[in-house]
């Protein structure tokens, strides 16, 4: 988990960016002692990774609760054999992304 310090350090913008994306659900944290947290894999090398705006997007639109999200996010899938937070990071994300579609509606 990362702080929004660390986020904000990681993405090259102010603190006040990353809870503004928080705010917006374009980051999805939880609160750790009262300060929110963000799941380190929500981003690889170059910030935040590929697809992950997208599949947020759908889920949110679809109907899911930001807890919801998170709890889909890090719920394995068990065809894939990992949870669609990792899968991001592999070459099934657009499969993820297609599952969201048809669970989200």
């Amino acid at each position: 988990m990362l702080s929004v310090d660390e986020v904000a350090d990681r993405l090259a913008v102010s603190t006040n960016r990353v809870r503004t994306l928080i705010r917006d659900h374009n980051l999805l944290a939880v609160s750790r002692g009262g300060h929110p947290v963000i799941p380190a894999l929500f981003f690889d090398d170059e910030g935040v990774v590929k697809h992950f705006y997208g599949l947020v997007g759908v889920l949110l639109d679809g109907g899911y609760t930001r807890d919801e999200a998170m709890t889909w996010l890090f719920t394995v899938q068990e065809d894939l054999d990992l949870h669609p937070a990792a899968a991001l990071h592999t070459d099934f994300a657009r499969e993820v992304i297609r599952r969201a579609q048809a669970q989200a509606f």
